[in-house]
C-alpha cells in the first residue's frame, strides 16, 4: 500500500448505469457521512421532467437535497461547459461548509469534463446547425450518428445516437475547426482541484438490470408519464428536437403523441433504447481509471462496501 500526502478536499463520485440504484445509495450514505449531493444527470436539470427522468421524489429531496436539479426550464439548452461551471461552484460551496461533495448520476460525459476539463471550442454556428437539423430529417438520427463515427469515432462512442444535440455539436465543431471534438478536448491542461474517490454501482448480471429497466419504465407509465409528456407536447415553445425532449422515453412518447409510433412501439423502443444506454454506460465504466466497482446487491450492502473503502481512502491509502 502506498501513502498519498494531500491537503486537497475529498470529493466522492457514485456512477453507474441507469436503473442501478445510485440515488437510493447516495441518500442512504447521508446517514453515515457528512455529504451533500450534487446531481450529475442531464435530465434532472429540467423543472418539468420528473417521472421520465426518475427524479427523486419530493420526500427524498426533503431528506437529501440535490444540487443541480430543477435549474433549467424545459425550453432551455444546457451545455457540458455550463455543467462544469455549475458543478465546480456547488462543490466549492459544499467544501466551504466543511462537508463532502457527493456527485451522483449516470451522465458520463459530465464526469469526464469535470475531471479533465473542456478545451476552447468554436462558438455555435446557427446556420450550420440548421443545415444539420435539415439533414437529420432526411437521413435520420442513426445515419447522422454514423456520419460522426466516420469523422470522430471516439466522440461517437461516447454520444448516444438519440442525443441529437451532442451529435450535431460534435459535427459542428469538426466542420468549423477541421479538428475533432475528441482531439480538442484531449488538449485541455485543466486539473480538477480535489482528491476524488470514484465508485460505480454495477449489476452482477446485466439481464437483471435489463429487467429492472423494463419494470421501471412500466412503473413510470403507471405514474402518469404519458400525461407528463402530453403537457410538454402542448407547449408551443418545445418540439422533438428540443434539448429536454430529445432524450430516451420523452423522445419516444413524443413520437407516440405525434402519431408516428403506436403505444406498443413507444414502450418497446423506450425500453430498448434504455437498455442500449445502460450497455453504453457500462462500456465507459469498464475503461474508467481509478474506480472502485461495487456490486449493488442491496442498498445496505452497497453502502457498507462504499464506507469500508472510503475509510481506507481517508487514511491516505491506495487500495
Amino acid at each position: 500500500m502506498i501513502k498519498i500526502i494531500s491537503n486537497k478536499p475529498i470529493v466522492i463520485f457514485i456512477m453507474g448505469p441507469t436503473a442501478s440504484g445510485k440515488t437510493k445509495v447516495a441518500i442512504s450514505l447521508r446517514n453515515y457521512l457528512p455529504v451533500d449531493i450534487v446531481s450529475v444527470d442531464s435530465g434532472l436539470i429540467y423543472k418539468d421532467l420528473n417521472i421520465g427522468t426518475a427524479k427523486p421524489t419530493e420526500k427524498e429531496l426533503l431528506k437529501a437535497p440535490h444540487k443541480l436539479i430543477n435549474i433549467k426550464n424545459s425550453e432551455e439548452n444546457y451545455s457540458v461547459g455550463e455543467f462544469k461551471e455549475h458543478a465546480l461552484t456547488a462543490i466549492s460551496d459544499i467544501v466551504h461548509h466543511n462537508r463532502i461533495p457527493l456527485l451522483v448520476g449516470g451522465t458520463m460525459l459530465y464526469y469526464k469534463v469535470l475531471l479533465e476539463g473542456l478545451a476552447l471550442l468554436p462558438s455555435a454556428n446557427m446556420e450550420l446547425r440548421n443545415h444539420l437539423l435539415k439533414e437529420v430529417k432526411i437521413i435520420g438520427e442513426i445515419a447522422l450518428h454514423k456520419k460522426l463515427k466516420k469523422i470522430d469515432p471516439i466522440s461517437a462512442n461516447r454520444i448516444h445516437p438519440n442525443d441529437l444535440q451532442r451529435v450535431i455539436r460534435a459535427l459542428e465543431v469538426f466542420l468549423i475547426s477541421g479538428k475533432t471534438l475528441s482531439a480538442l478536448i484531449k488538449k485541455s491542461t485543466y486539473n480538477f482541484p480535489y482528491r476524488v474517490i470514484q465508485f460505480s454501482l454495477i449489476p452482477r448480471n446485466m439481464f437483471l438490470l435489463y429487467d429492472n429497466i423494463e419494470l421501471r419504465f412500466r412503473e413510470m407509465l403507471d405514474l402518469g408519464f404519458e400525461k407528463e409528456v402530453e403537457c410538454l407536447f402542448n407547449r408551443k415553445n418545445l418540439n422533438i428536437n428540443s434539448c429536454s425532449i430529445n432524450r430516451i422515453g420523452y423522445y419516444q412518447m413524443w413520437k407516440f403523441l405525434s402519431g408516428d409510433l403506436s403505444y406498443r412501439e413507444m414502450i418497446e423502443q423506450s425500453i430498448r433504447a434504455t437498455r442500449h444506454l445502460a450497455k453504453h454506460q457500462m462500456t465507459w465504466l469498464k475503461k474508467w481509471n481509478n474506480i472502485h466497482y461495487v456490486y449493488n446487491d442491496s442498498v445496505s450492502l452497497s453502502v457498507n462496501r462504499i464506507l469500508n473503502i472510503f475509510k481506507k481512502f481517508k487514511s491516505n491509502m491506495i487500495i
